[in-house]
């Protein structure tokens, strides 16, 4: 049986969950949250559009703070 997360285990386990350092079970109950939430399912293609940009060998630097910017928006967005 695949027991509910919610939003917040979701978006602090995304990279976890892209790059399979997670256990079977949670990327089940992940996979499970994605097909009913549609924000979190957002964010897990956001984060691998960047994941895919920071990739590519033409990629850009970032500003100093940005990965922390945008985790706390993202956290915002869920909670609105």
């Amino acid at each position: 049986m695949v027991i509910a997360i919610p939003c917040e285990q979701v978006v602090r386990e995304i990279s976890n969950y892209l790059d399979d350092e997670i256990t079977s079970e949670l990327r089940q109950q992940m996979e499970q949250h994605f097909r009913g939430c549609h924000r979190c399912s957002a964010v897990l293609n956001g984060t691998r559009n960047v994941v895919a940009l920071l990739g590519d060998e033409r990629s850009f630097t970032v500003p100093p703070g940005f990965g922390d910017r945008l985790y706390l928006r993202l956290r915002a967005q869920l909670r609105s």
